[in-house]
């Protein structure tokens, strides 16, 4: 059984939480840029949060599907219909054979992902689902989705069998996109060698993010940001969300498909727990950094883990009665 792709919307591919263990091969980890409403996506439709879903980019796509089953759309607020009718996102919703999902307007964010009842059926590369689009590797043939595409789900959904079509996150795990300009970053390794003004411009000043942003990179326009000297820097690993500043002084965060090493200062690593919402950020969007301690960051990662681990009991308790 399998969903036909009638508009593959601006990029939709394949995504889940990452393919690790490779990056000493030069193979980067992908994955959903926001792992967040990834997660939650799966977790209503009774999905482990490691299974795939179809990550949508401003645009969404047009669906029709071939079987009887269960979606959630988390994350961006992209005007979902279920054949017309408005649908809400952050919650289950029933489909059934030949219903059509398509989106409209984009009212809030940028990325929305569509989990469906027991996953989409399609190979694991290296132990994942991810699409590494510039590598042409994972997800559906290794690239965005297309016009005409016909991507396998699986049909018995791993029994999933709500005794409702009421479940929904609630606002409070979903309150960490409420002031979405603001982003909590600790000082990187190198931000000592910036000069003091830039130091301070970086933790107060705004920043655009750039037309020049895409999985692998945001760039950020705002005052640039200069080093006391000019110094060679040694590549080392980088993580998800590490903020590197390259000669001409304009950051550059780093994201889901980013390369696994980098040779640049770092002046920041965005806090965990604050990718979400730099993930739903458009280009053209403002954002500031807030400093913060490592082990604010940890004990913030912490919380909202617990908020997802809470979420998933519950979950779990309602499929048994």
């Amino acid at each position: 059984m399998a969903i036909m792709i009638n508009k593959p919307g601006m990029l939709t591919s394949l995504q889940d939480l990452g393919r690790y263990t490779y990056q000493q091969y030069g193979v980067i980890v992908s994955g959903a840029m926001d792992p967040f409403a990834h997660s939650a996506a799966n977790l209503l439709v009774g999905n482990s949060e490691g299974e795939a879903t179809l990550e949508v980019t401003l645009t969404g796509p047009k669906l029709t599907f071939g079987i009887d089953t269960f979606i959630a759309i988390c994350g961006a607020d992209l005007t979902p219909s279920l054949n017309e009718k408005p649908i809400e996102n952050w919650r289950t919703i029933s489909v059934r054979k030949g219903d059509v999902l398509e989106f409209g307007n984009c009212k809030w964010g940028c990325r929305a992902y569509i989990a469906v009842a027991g996953g989409y059926d399609t190979g694991r590369v290296m132990g994942s689902k991810s699409t590494y689009l510039r590598a042409g590797m994972g997800g559906y043939q290794g690239r965005a989705l297309k016009e005409g595409d016909t991507l396998p789900v699986n049909s018995d959904g791993n029994g999933f069998h709500p005794t409702s079509f009421n479940w929904f996150i609630s606002h409070e795990p979903r309150a960490m996109y409420l002031n979405m300009n603001t982003i909590r970053a600790v000082k990187g390794r190198h931000f000592d060698l910036f000069t003091k003004e830039s130091q301070t411009a970086f933790f107060n000043e705004k920043f655009k993010i750039s037309t020049q942003s895409d999985r692998m990179g945001y760039r950020a326009e705002g005052t640039e940001l200069k080093l006391q000297q000019q110094k060679e820097i040694l590549s080392e690993p980088v993580l998800f969300g590490t903020v590197q500043v390259p000669s001409e002084g304009k950051p550059i965060i780093l994201m889901a498909d980013r390369q696994t090493t980098g040779g640049y200062p770092k002046i920041a690593q965005v806090a965990y727990v604050d990718l979400p919402k730099l993930a739903q950020a458009k280009p053209g969007d403002s954002i500031v950094f807030q400093e913060i301690t490592e082990e604010e960051a940890q004990i913030s990662y912490i919380i909202q883990k617990i908020e997802l681990d809470y979420l998933k009991a519950g979950i779990r308790l309602k499929n048994r009665e």
